[in-house]
């Protein structure tokens, strides 16, 4: 498979890339994404080639939810990951925003293999159903995890998001985004650079 097979968009870094690092959407989201866009920059400012993709629903249509079963964007984001391990030599790190950070989750909870795992926005639980936590997979990953998350997110609260990262077989990091609702908006932090520091600290 291409980067044209997973509808990729390559940031790529002045001279040899440090790493790779691949990262996709949210359910009604895009590679196109403002935050995928301004993250991907931020690591290739940083040395490493970094590629924004679109999930397989993505790819089939380009508005709506996500339809059909997960395994299909799970399989998508496998895919994804061993075509851009192939970019370039150095550490591996994957992840996404919501939908796409829980699925990217989910693949390395089956084995899927990274050097760091960055999840933004992860979505705990719908909207007003704490009851429904989507936590079972998460003592299943053994890489170190980055959990970005804004505190009024509606999807979780950091107090939630606390334990749940506590089940994770790895270390783990939080970013806090003050006032960040889903979508990680804010004009007081940098919260692209935030992330990167913070996965680029697990690397060690």
């Amino acid at each position: 498979m291409t980067l044209e097979d997973i509808a990729g968009v390559a940031h790529e870094p002045e001279g040899s890339p440090s790493g790779v690092v691949a990262l996709t959407h949210g359910a009604g989201g895009s590679r196109d994404s403002p935050m995928l866009r301004a993250l991907c920059d931020e690591w290739a400012r940083r040395g490493w080639l970094a590629v924004r993709y679109n999930l397989p629903y993505r790819r089939r249509r380009p508005k709506g939810p996500p339809s059909g079963s997960s395994a299909a964007d799970i399989a998508g984001i496998v895919e994804a990951v061993a075509v851009v391990r192939a970019l370039a030599d150095g550490p591996v790190i994957a992840g996404g925003h919501s939908y796409g950070g829980r699925l990217t989750s989910m693949a390395v909870a089956d084995g899927l293999e990274l050097d760091v795992l960055t999840l933004f926005s992860y979505p705990l639980h719908p909207p007003g159903k704490p009851e429904r936590a989507r936590t079972e997979h998460l003592p299943r990953i053994t890489v170190p995890t980055v959990f970005t998350h804004g505190t009024a997110d509606p999807f979780g609260t950091l107090d939630e998001l606390r334990p749940a990262a506590a089940l994770v077989d790895a270390a783990t990091a939080i970013v806090e985004v003050t006032g960040a609702r889903h979508d990680l908006g804010t004009k007081k932090l940098d919260v692209p650079a935030l992330a990167v520091d913070a996965a680029l600290a697990q690397l060690g």
